[in-house]
C-alpha cells in the first residue's frame, strides 16, 4: 500500500512539475488593444479620458457595480490625477494614475489591480484625427508573473479584457458627438435687408386728403 502511495505521489509531483514548466514557458508580455472612430474632435474625446470623474459616462466597468467605492485624489484631470475603486467580484479592486497627458494626442495611465489577483499594467489611449471624427486606440500592456501566466491558460485575456474595451469604445462612439449648442432665446434678430422697392411705389404714411396735425416745433429763424 505504501509503495502505491509513493508511486502515486511521484506521478502527481511529476505532473505538477511539467505543468509548472509549461506555465513558465508562456509569454512574459500581455497586450490587449482595440480601436474605434468617435464622431467628435480629438480634444473633446481627449477631455473625456483625461478626467477620471467623467469615466462613469462611458467606462465598461462603471455599470457592473454602481455601488462600488470610488476615490479621487490629486488634480481633477491630467498628470497626477488618481482614481481607486473597490467593488464586487466583477470589478475587483485597484487603482490608476495618469502618468502622461499630451493634449490632444495621448494619455498614459499606470494601472494596478489588487483583487481578484495582483497585476501591474500600462494603459495608453491615442487620439488620431480621422475625417470629421477621432480614431481612439485603447491599449493595455504588462508583464505576466507566474500566477498571471497560469491564469492566462484558463482565461483568454484578449477576449475578456478586449471585450470590455469594445463595450467602452462603443459607448464612447454612441455618445461621442458633442451636443449642438442651442441658440440663446434673447439673441438679436438679424437686421432687415434694405428695401429695393422704388420710393414712389411705397404706400404713403397717410391717406391722400387726410388732414395733417399742425407742427408744434418753432419755425427756423
Amino acid at each position: 500500500m505504501a509503495k502505491k502511495i509513493f508511486i502515486g505521489l511521484g506521478v502527481f509531483l511529476g505532473i505538477l512539475a511539467l505543468f509548472a514548466i509549461f506555465v513558465a514557458m508562456q509569454p512574459d508580455e500581455v497586450t490587449v488593444e482595440r480601436s474605434t472612430t468617435v464622431a467628435a474632435p480629438p480634444q473633446v474625446v481627449f477631455d473625456q479620458v483625461n478626467n477620471f470623474h467623467k469615466w462613469q459616462a462611458w467606462s465598461p466597468w462603471a455599470k457592473l457595480d454602481p455601488a462600488a467605492k470610488n476615490t479621487f485624489e490629486g488634480p481633477d484631470s491630467g498628470e497626477g490625477a488618481r482614481f481607486s475603486w473597490a467593488g464586487n467580484d466583477q470589478v475587483g479592486e485597484g487603482r490608476m494614475a495618469i502618468a502622461e497627458s499630451q493634449s490632444p494626442e495621448h494619455i498614459k495611465i499606470d494601472l494596478e489591480f489588487i483583487k481578484p489577483f495582483p497585476a501591474k499594467n500600462v494603459t495608453l489611449f491615442k487620439f488620431t484625427p480621422e475625417g470629421d471624427g477621432t480614431k481612439v486606440t485603447w491599449n493595455m500592456s504588462g508583464t505576466n508573473n507566474f500566477v498571471g501566466k497560469a491564469i492566462c491558460l484558463f482565461m483568454n485575456m484578449d477576449t475578456m479584457v478586449g471585450g470590455d474595451f469594445e463595450k467602452g469604445l462603443a459607448e464612447a462612439e454612441a455618445n461621442g458627438a458633442p451636443s449642438a449648442e442651442s441658440k440663446p432665446a434673447d439673441a438679436a434678430a438679424p437686421p432687415a435687408e434694405p428695401s429695393t422697392e422704388p420710393a414712389a411705389s411705397r404706400a404713403p404714411a397717410t391717406e391722400p386728403g387726410a388732414p395733417t396735425e399742425p407742427s408744434t416745433e418753432p419755425a427756423n429763424p
